[in-house]
């Protein structure tokens, strides 16, 4: 009964006193804002037809459709190509300061912004990639994701230094971007734009007024109790929101090889043969074509699709098993990103499955990083350790950054 009580003690101060997994949530971090940021530059010629007000699917049709099933989208509060042209700039541009990781916190929000404006504006275009970055970018915004490889880790190493020189590093940056981001809100909220749901406009409100209690207990505070109950508190949505990315990747996965084994051409080995002779997946019909040409080998990806997504989170037990499924998956959505022409289906796949990944395998992925980079620069010498707890939520945070 004592052990059970020691473990059960031991499992809440594990789920309270850290924000788990810092690599892996880095990982997606980048994974997913690098994702969305290349799909965007490769259809900014594009986006007109895609996401602009005279698309075929049109703004009076987007308008009746979100009225209808409340999803959000930025694109319905203006009308015109100027509103247009800024959001999808917004866009893009959260997208790459995420991937850098300057202020986490803020940036992952203008992140699901960015996402679930252009996606719920024409729901028609896309495919499973589009429904997987749509998720993950709102769990995001409860994960903190900057802890490691990110600009916010490294302006926190130098506060750090320079407190103990007996210096103090000023942040103007964060409570200007708090300012601002907070008069937008209130505009856009007085004047009644925010339409649909309630879940994004409390979720936005909720974010920007925590911001504010952080800042003002990290810097005002006389004990250090009230900052340990909001880093409490962070730690837990953080962990929920990384065990909901994992069980959503292994939803997706079960899901999609039960309704394979249903599927007749999945039953005696030929699905593989046919999206591999469509005009539409063919962006290298003489690859496709050399594939589809071995029956046997037709048949192995085929079972080994089937046999890798059902079995796969039921290997989460055993690392050594899950490791191999974990390469064996990621490889395949390389060869889809390439043989079908899915690239961007097959990296949010990628980023995706990066939860998964060995927290070992990824601080020598970030060390082999660390010393290229040293090399490109001409920085010689070998190149420190990233410390986990690194970042913003390592210091008091300030408003903008993440908390």
């Amino acid at each position: 009964m004592k052990a059970s009580a020691l473990s059960v003690s031991g499992g809440i101060g594990r789920i309270t006193e850290a924000a788990l997994g810092p690599y892996q949530t880095a990982v997606i971090r980048i994974g997913f804002s690098a994702t969305w940021l290349l799909f965007l530059l490769r259809e900014f010629f594009h986006r007109q037809e895609l996401y602009g007000p005279d698309a075929p699917w049109s703004w009076d049709l987007a308008r009746q459709l979100t009225a209808d099933n409340g999803a959000f989208t930025a694109l319905m509060w203006f009308r015109g190509q100027f509103w247009f042209e800024t959001v999808y700039a917004l866009a893009v541009l959260s997208s790459l300061l995420l991937m850098l990781g300057w202020r986490t916190r803020t940036l992952s929000v203008l992140f699901m912004l960015g996402v679930l404006s252009l996606q719920n504006r024409s729901v028609f275009v896309g495919d499973g990639g589009d429904n997987v970055l749509h998720l993950m970018s709102i769990y995001l915004v409860f994960t903190r994701c900057g802890q490691v490889w990110s600009l916010d880790a490294r302006r926190a190493r130098r506060g750090r230094a320079a407190r103990a020189r007996g210096e103090r590093m000023p942040d103007r940056a964060g409570p200007v971007l708090w300012g601002v981001l907070g008069l937008a809100l209130a505009g856009i909220t007085v004047a009644g734009r925010i339409q649909g749901e309630w879940l994004v406009p409390a979720l936005l409100w909720t974010v920007w007024l925590s911001q504010a209690v952080y800042w003002i207990v990290g810097r005002h505070a006389r004990s250090a109790e009230p900052r340990i109950l909001l880093d409490v508190v962070a730690n837990i949505a953080h962990n929920g929101a990384l065990l909901v990315i994992a069980a959503e990747a292994c939803l997706i996965y079960a899901t999609a090889g039960w309704y394979k084994i249903q599927g007749s051409r999945w039953q005696d080995g030929t699905a593989v043969y046919y999206p591999l002779h469509l005009d539409y997946f063919s962006p290298w019909p003489g690859l496709a074509d050399l594939m589809a040409s071995s029956g046997t080998m037709v048949m192995l990806v085929t079972y080994g699709t089937v046999i890798v997504q059902v079995a796969f989170p039921f290997t989460l037990f055993n690392r050594r098993v899950k490791n191999v499924l974990l390469a064996l998956m990621m490889t395949e959505h390389a060869v889809i990103a390439v043989v079908l022409g899915l690239p961007f289906f097959s990296l949010a796949m990628i980023a995706t499955d990066a939860v998964f990944l060995p927290t070992s395998f990824l601080r020598r992925l970030g060390g082999w990083a660390a010393r290229a980079r040293a090399r490109l620069v001409g920085h010689a010498g070998r190149p420190g350790r990233e410390d986990p707890r690194s970042g913003e939520d390592s210091e008091p945070a300030h408003v903008g950054s993440t908390a």
